[in-house]
């Protein structure tokens, strides 16, 4: 739906319209294009079920209404089940509301556990994911007080090569990037605090890649900062998908919070959302050698620079390996 629907005359004849039969179950797949907006999607009068999300089965999850963050996709079941009539599907922007100061497990879970979670990690990373700002001459930009805006993480605010970081690290291209992307924050603070000092808003900028061992298992804990603004940030994986095995509000607490963690049945997904003032834990495995980004899927936060990338190095056998690219490939 991309319109305000009929009850404006500007897109009153546009409005989409689905017509459906009593007594049928309807599998809809709902996609979050927005660049900018996380959103609340409901069916009036109807309870959704959600069945999957990001293309992997969940157990089912009966709900009123979804929020779905952009770049995400959710799996529902519609039981057409109400007396014949007209019945709105709408959605509507996401508000962020106070935080409270503990966390809970997502209530989505696989249905199915054959793919396992991994248990022992190789690998473990702590990102913050925090707003910015670049001071400018005269305070003559237009964001904060002056300032030129952006993102960052582990406070590295990405900067885009003019060479492919894939094209150089196949054709051995120095220069180009670095990969000492950091395991940690350069500096650990009350992340979440109401007031931080202005000196925590200036990232460095860099174009650094974390390095991955092929099949090495990876825990990854994204903790949102209030710097600037604390908004919700849904984080996007390029390449695999991930176990979501914990969130909460708040700082987190390496000693309370992994004793939370879902590691029977957590859902696999590729875009988590970290939310406000807060932090989310992931488990994936590097299974698939490349290059691959990972990005805030809002827009004007991606832009930002708030984004990497991981480079998963190749295995020892030929399907474990990074195919050449294509002979017909045009040139960036």
């Amino acid at each position: 739906m991309d319109n305000p629907g009929d009850l404006l005359p500007c897109s009153k004849s546009g409005t989409f319209k689905l017509t459906v039969d009593h007594g049928k179950t309807y599998l809809l797949r709902i996609i979050n294009a927005a660049l900018q907006e996380p959103l609340f999607f409901s069916i009036a009068k109807h309870k959704m079920t959600v069945v999957g999300t990001d293309g992997s089965y969940t157990k089912p999850l009966p709900r009123d209404y979804i929020t779905i963050f952009p770049g995400q996709t959710f799996d529902v079941l519609l039981e057409a089940n109400q007396c014949p009539d007209h019945y709105y599907m709408a959605a509507r922007t996401y508000s962020v509301a106070p935080t409270a100061s503990h966390g809970q497990p997502s209530k989505l879970s696989r249905c199915r556990t054959s793919l396992q979670c991994p248990l022992s990690m190789s690998t473990k990373l702590f990102y913050t994911i925090s707003i910015n700002s670049y001071p400018c001459i005269n305070n003559s930009c237009s964001g904060a007080n002056g300032t030129r805006s952006a993102a960052s993480i582990n406070n590295i605010s990405f900067h885009t090569p003019t060479v492919d970081i894939l094209e150089a690290y196949y054709y051995n291209i120095s220069g180009v990037y670095g990969d000492k992307f950091p395991s940690v924050p350069p500096l650990v603070f009350d992340f979440t605090a109401d007031y931080l000092p202005l000196l925590y808003q200036l990232p460095s900028a860099g174009t650094e890649v974390r390095v991955l061992e092929y099949n090495s298992t990876v825990e990854i804990v994204f903790q949102g900062t209030n710097l600037i603004a604390g908004v919700t940030h849904p984080i996007h994986l390029h390449g695999h998908s991930f176990y979501v095995v914990g969130w909460g509000f708040g700082n987190f607490d390496e000693n309370r919070d992994p004793l939370r963690y879902n590691l029977v049945d957590p859902p696999l997904q590729n875009t988590i959302s970290v939310p406000r003032k807060g932090w989310a834990t992931i488990r994936f495995k590097a299974s698939n050698p490349g290059v691959w980004f990972m990005h805030c899927h809002v827009e004007q936060h991606l832009t930002w620079g708030m984004e990497t990338a991981f480079l998963v190095k190749n295995g020892k056998h030929p399907e474990a390996q990074m195919l050449p690219p294509p002979s017909d490939m045009p040139p960036c």
